[in-house]
């Protein structure tokens, strides 16, 4: 029988996503085979979530454990800077567990305790989107996937958060139970199986957390002028730099270049008219800058991973 090691950091954690980790997995072992022993493990006797309205008590100190197959980190909640900071002994036996050839699935903001613990360094990694652009400024050398669901490469897998992490764990029964025992936990539970990408959801409040000013300014007026066509050689210009520069140091400072910084607030701007009001796709179209009905379907698409239409449909029930 494999191990299955369930993580209780130390600091404010996410309860839901133990103990549905918890509750689904039993279930797959309860469906046909019991692949695993399910056991929490954490570096304290019991941890409080939400000012001590529940209580968490691990089966086992992390030291207990020698070997495991497989590690499943929950969220940090947004506290994730001092969580890491309050299991180091936690971070090491999760690094030295994968040594030892453990898979390894961090939910949401968990990703800082792997990326703390070098696993993530040049590996794919997805996170919450609200956490994304801290985690890259901390941890430079992840390749994050701010649109994707799920990562998995090399025995690490990652997810993008919140009750997504319901995802991440069928994918994970998947692939040790089999597809008939994913089904069977989705149809149990109500997950929608199969969903890879957390494009619609993401909420675009543009990355600000760089010391750039020259950047930041730029920015500001990219956001000013959602309406307008924003030219990139003018807007260099009118900071007195080069074009290749320009495009470097704004690339470097916020993952985008000019255009896609331009597009994504653009597209943000449309999302909340198609949310909030009853306007047509031509009328928000135009109000966004864009006078080519297929190149915005085509850059809305490439953002939210779905159709305006689609998404207004989906998002504004008054419109559908």
């Amino acid at each position: 029988m494999k191990h299955l090691t369930i993580l209780v950091p130390d600091g404010e954690n996410n309860l839901s996503s133990i103990v549905g980790a918890y509750k689904i997995f039993s279930r797959a072992n309860a469906f046909r085979k019991e692949i695993f022993k399910i056991e929490l493990a954490g570096i304290s006797k019991a941890i409080d979530f939400y000012g001590g309205l529940f209580t968490a008590k691990p089966h086992k100190h992390i030291s207990e454990i020698k070997r495991t197959n497989l590690v499943i980190i929950p969220s940090l909640n947004h506290n994730y800077n001092k969580s890491t900071a309050l299991n180091s002994e936690l971070i090491n036996w999760v690094g030295e567990q994968y040594r030892q050839g453990a898979e390894i699935a961090s939910i949401c903001t968990g990703a800082y305790l792997l990326a703390a613990a070098g696993l993530l360094d040049g590996r794919s990694c997805s996170t919450h989107w609200s956490a994304a652009d801290e985690l890259k400024q901390r941890y430079p050398k992840v390749n994050l996937k701010t649109d994707q669901l799920i990562t998995d490469e090399h025995g690490i897998y990652t997810n993008g958060g919140a009750y997504s992490f319901l995802n991440l764990i069928l994918y994970l029964v998947e692939k040790y139970y089999g597809r008939e025992t994913a089904i069977f936990c989705a149809k149990v539970f109500q997950i929608e199986i199969d969903r890879q990408s957390q494009s619609s959801f993401i909420v675009f409040r543009g990355q600000k957390t760089h010391s750039d000013e020259m950047v930041k300014k730029a920015q500001e007026y990219i956001e000013s002028k959602v309406d307008e066509k924003i030219s990139t050689e003018h807007l260099a210009a009118s900071f007195a730099i080069g074009r290749r520069n320009f495009d470097r140091r704004f690339i470097k400072a916020t993952g985008n270049t000019p255009t896609e910084y331009a597009q994504r607030v653009k597209i943000e701007a449309a999302k909340k008219a198609f949310e909030t009001s009853r306007k047509t796709i031509n009328e928000v179209m135009y109000e966004v800058g864009y006078s080519d009905l297929k190149a915005f379907r085509e850059v809305f698409r490439k953002i939210t991973g779905m159709s305006p239409l689609e998404y207004r449909n989906r998002y504004n029930k008054d419109a559908a």
